[in-house]
């Protein structure tokens, strides 16, 4: 719950503008916000503001926990009043908007939503988050989309070129739920399925791809993943679902969450994905651009997770987007895969 002082028609246009306060506000903590550090509560709640200028108003004791001073790590409790200082923000930092377009294709992308939950079909090419020169991702579209949402966070991510189902918690207690089960390594916890095209004919009996992956740091903030006896443990299931004349159409499960895990599990089977440009075969790529291959061949198609207090798993599935479908249609299918 939160009530502004001295609140004027410019301050509420600010705010209208999802601009930090220019008066001073005050925070009632509840249950749902219970339990966080107060940088990180101020963070969400002071969107655009530096980092740095976070910790220095906590620091001056401008931020004020029951009217006394906190430090950044304190953990809020339910009942917690945090008196917020007025601090602005450069209008330009405000400017960018998503185009009509984007907000009518994420309107139509809602593939779950309930009060706590939202999972969106992201479309592909777009960001889960604005940075590096990218003014709006995911995110930060979804939030001005739905201005009266108090909350919106990424429970976990995709990558760019990778279209698919993505969460999006409307509760903090929801992301601490799912983020919870998301470090599960049992049946208890989130369950991700992929679809992949893959250059050659992956063997029906390669099942499970159990190799260690270590992350390098390049230059200019690139990773790289190779496989390495010191990465840590990583799993992925595969199973091979159509086999056409130069490439096979594959479900990949990932059982661990490393960095470009299936990507990289792939090229070590000898089957690296159609148009990874870090990973792939350049060559082969160049060939299925004729075919209308225009980014990485990967899609998250399906989601399982376990909702508080439910005793069954909501599954939530994304159709194998229109530019994916489109080249599948344009190749050359093998006989047909026998029956198991």
């Amino acid at each position: 719950m939160m009530r502004d002082m001295k609140t004027s028609p410019e301050n509420q246009s600010l705010t209208n503008k999802s601009a930090p306060p220019s008066q001073v506000s005050f925070a009632l903590i509840d249950e749902d916000q219970a339990g966080q550090r107060l940088d990180n509560f101020l963070m969400t709640r002071l969107k655009g503001v530096p980092k740095s200028r976070i910790y220095n108003i906590i620091r001056k004791g401008e931020v004020r926990v029951n009217k006394g001073r906190s430090k950044p790590d304190y953990k809020i409790l339910k009942g917690d009043e945090i008196r917020i200082p007025p601090v602005r923000i450069a209008e330009k930092e405000l400017a960018a908007k998503p185009s009509n377009a984007m907000t009518s294709l994420l309107e139509n992308s809602v593939l779950f939503e309930n009060e706590g939950l939202l999972v969106i079909n992201k479309p592909p090419g777009l960001a889960v988050h604005g940075g590096s020169g990218i003014s709006l991702g995911l995110i930060e579209t979804l939030r001005q989309m739905r201005p009266d949402a108090r909350y919106l966070e990424l429970i976990h991510r995709l990558d760019r070129d990778t279209s698919g189902c993505i969460m999006i918690a409307k509760k903090r207690s929801i992301l601490r739920h799912l983020q919870a089960a998301l470090r599960e390594k049992n049946t208890s916890g989130i369950t991700k399925v992929y679809q992949a095209l893959v250059i050659g004919q992956w063997p029906q009996t390669c099942r499970r791809v159990d190799a260690p992956l270590l992350k390098i740091e390049v230059a200019d903030d690139e990773r790289v993943v190779k496989v390495h006896a010191d990465g840590k443990p990583s799993l992925t299931e595969f199973k091979l679902l159509s086999a056409y004349t130069n490439c096979s159409l594959v479900e990949a499960r990932p059982i661990t969450g490393r960095t470009h895990q299936i990507r990289v599990h792939a090229k070590h089977m000898g089957h690296s994905l159609v148009g990874d440009e870090k990973y792939g075969d350049d060559n082969f790529n160049k060939q299925m651009r004729n075919v209308g291959v225009k980014r990485l061949f990967l899609h998250a198609a399906e989601l399982g997770f376990y909702l508080p207090d439910a005793k069954e798993k909501t599954i939530v599935k994304a159709p194998l987007a229109a530019d994916l479908a489109a080249v599948i249609s344009k190749l050359l299918p093998l006989k047909p895969l026998p029956l198991e």
